[in-house]
């Protein structure tokens, strides 16, 4: 099983990420014009399911959830038309793709790759899955994110920078896709830290998917 991730793919959330990357004075302003998508890749032994609790790694410094509804591939495909890759998946939910901010701002600081800061254990949550069909189109899909009862995130999947099926055609012309492989397609602004006993719930258009605590 392959687990992509898509980063930048809210235009607001890069707005506060650019912000805060020029505070700590990395890159420009424009550094996140980007044509393609930005694609990494987080290890098989990140992912976290079944409300199983997230034990917040210390020694990684802050922890920050990032919200994102996740897709599960379900048939086998490799350089795939964006017309057709709706054909693909077959169910979506929501899922945390923690980072290790401090982590990450030191390696992007040294030009070094970043996947270290992503792909730890537990940094792939994932939630019940709902079949695609549930819903009339999943370009329009409310997700959102409390934690101990307070909203923290909320979004639209209608405002991804790049939409589902092309995200899928683009990543095959690169990788194979098999049946069980999982896609976080970007957060939303509002990314921020978890703590120890903070409880975490994951919401698809008002239904509740997700539902796991921080120890």
């Amino acid at each position: 099983m392959k687990i992509f991730a898509v980063g930048m793919n809210y235009a607001q959330h890069n707005k506060e990420i650019k912000s805060a990357l020029l505070q700590q004075g990395v890159g420009t302003a424009d550094d996140d014009r980007q044509r393609d998508p930005v694609i990494f890749t987080k290890a098989d032994s990140s992912l976290l399911k079944d409300g199983k609790p997230f034990f917040v790694p210390n020694h990684l410094g802050r922890i920050d959830y990032e919200t994102e509804v996740v897709v599960r591939i379900s048939r086998l495909g490799k350089n795939i038309s964006e017309e057709f890759a709706h054909r693909y998946y077959d169910a979506i939910t929501v899922g945390i793709d923690f980072t290790a901010r401090d982590l990450q701002k030191k390696l992007r600081e040294e030009a070094q790759p970043w996947e270290i800061s992503k792909g730890f254990d537990g940094a792939a949550v994932i939630g019940e899955w709902v079949e695609k069909e549930k819903f009339l189109n999943v370009q329009a899909v409310d997700f959102s994110l409390d934690i101990n009862g307070e909203k923290r995130q909320e979004g639209n999947t209608c405002d991804m920078l790049v939409g589902i099926d092309r995200l899928i055609a683009y990543i095959s012309q690169f990788f194979t896709l098999k049946t069980g492989d999982l896609l976080y397609t970007g957060t939303p602004v509002g990314v921020g830290p978890v703590n120890i006993n903070d409880h975490l719930e994951g919401y698809l258009n008002g239904k509740k998917v997700l539902d796991f605590w921080c120890r």
